[in-house]
């Protein structure tokens, strides 16, 4: 982590892979991350945390299964969301996104319930600005 200023349009332009997310910042115990994605995600639900999302770039489109059913959330750029704990969901960008997530370290993307992972999706907790 730096000590100083980062730019988040620097920090996208360090890497190109999707689903794949840098850590650019820590606030206490929380990693803030930014991540190109494209296509979709899986369905996976984070059981202890919730997930907060910003859209840089882009749009992002988020279903989530609700009680009440199937729904989709639409964020176009500049819009937040956070799907609570527990919520099934599948973020996704047809014509491709840039976003800022936060959440605990050690998060894992595909959070602590999924799908099957396609090979199209890092696993990860998150990975340090200028890994491949």
């Amino acid at each position: 982590m730096s000590n100083g200023p980062l730019s988040l349009d620097t920090a996208l332009a360090s890497f190109d892979a999707l689903w794949s997310p840098r850590i650019v910042t820590r606030v206490n115990d929380y990693d803030v991350r930014v991540a190109k994605v494209g296509g979709e995600h899986i369905w996976h639900a984070h059981d202890d945390t919730d997930e907060f999302f910003l859209v840089l770039e882009g749009e992002l489109l988020i279903s989530l299964r609700e009680a009440g059913g199937e729904r989709t959330v639409r964020l176009p750029r500049g819009s937040v969301f956070t799907v609570p704990r527990g919520t099934e969901h599948r973020p996704s960008a047809p014509d491709g996104a840039s976003i800022l997530m936060f959440e605990p370290a050690g998060t894992p993307t595909v959070g602590d319930r999924h799908e099957a992972i396609p090979g199209h999706i890092d696993v990860t907790t998150g990975h340090g600005l200028g890994a491949p």
